[in-house]
């Protein structure tokens, strides 16, 4: 293949590179993907690889000399032992089919690696809990807000990070608090059918490193008919039963509506 038109592919590969992350920070798609913090690293990386695909492509043509003197003997500097269309075909089509095929979110296989029906382990718990604010009942009736119900709103994290604090578990055991997340099912000890479990995603820097932030569901009687994996707003008591030897943070339903997917679905460090 002659070298201009292999500048050209590679060029054209550079800048698909480019217009797959200029498309997922344009279209808002990142948030899915990256925390607030990392986003703009992959902005300037698109816009850096634009800029280089955009240079190559258009001196594909111009001729430079290699600093040396050749003779009889010409050899190209830009081969390579693969077939330029395999690398090509080897860069471009593995994103492309992301960008298509990916739903930008996660199966139930995958969730349930990440924890969805793990009971939460102490050393778990401790670290979540570096990462939020110490309470108290006179902070609670600051910082959180009251419905007309009668319900105090709290985040998931603060209802799971209770489990690995005892004084935490004091304020809230039998608080009435609101909270929102994703409604699954309950795969254990659920034997009369009354439970389902809540859960969120929490993420450091990135989609890779998300765990599943979950609590249970208590409904007394069968769960209303809700959209599996959907957002839902649950109220009630909360509880702290202890369950095979572990302490299980319970949400004794009161009501539970499907709600608004939040502008940010996933828990993020300091916020």
């Amino acid at each position: 293949m002659k070298p201009e038109i292999r500048r050209i592919l590679f060029s054209l590969a550079v800048l698909l590179w480019a217009g797959c992350l200029l498309y997922f920070y344009g279209s808002g798609r990142i948030v899915k993907y990256l925390a607030p913090d990392f986003r703009p690293i992959a902005l300037a990386g698109g816009l850096g690889l634009a800029v280089m695909g955009l240079f190559n492509l258009l001196t594909a043509f111009r001729e430079a000399d290699c600093g040396h003197d050749h003779g009889s003997d010409g050899h190209d500097h830009e081969g390579g032992d693969m077939n330029p269309w395999t690398t090509f075909l080897i860069m471009v089509v593995p994103i492309a089919c992301s960008i298509a095929w990916t739903k930008d979110g996660f199966s139930e296989s995958t969730l349930a690696r990440k924890g969805l029906y793990e009971d939460a382990a102490p050393e778990s718990t401790v670290f979540l809990g570096s990462v939020l604010p110490p309470l108290t009942m006179e902070e609670i009736e600051k910082s959180h807000r009251k419905t007309s119900d009668g319900f105090y709103e709290f985040s998931l994290m603060e209802l799971f990070f209770a489990t690995g604090d005892r004084e935490l578990q004091g304020l809230l055991e039998g608080l009435k608090v609101e909270t929102e997340g994703r409604i699954v099912e309950e795969k254990s000890r659920n034997e009369s059918g009354t439970r389902m479990r809540l859960y969120r995603m929490f993420m450091t820097c990135c989609v890779a490193d998300s765990r599943a932030i979950p609590i249970v569901l208590e409904f007394g009687k069968e769960p209303p008919l809700l959209p599996q994996n959907g957002w839902v707003r649950v109220a009630g008591t909360m509880t702290f039963p202890e369950e095979n030897g572990t302490l299980q943070a319970v949400l004794e339903v009161e009501r539970a509506t499907a709600g608004e997917v939040p502008a940010e679905e996933k828990f993020l460090i300091g916020r």
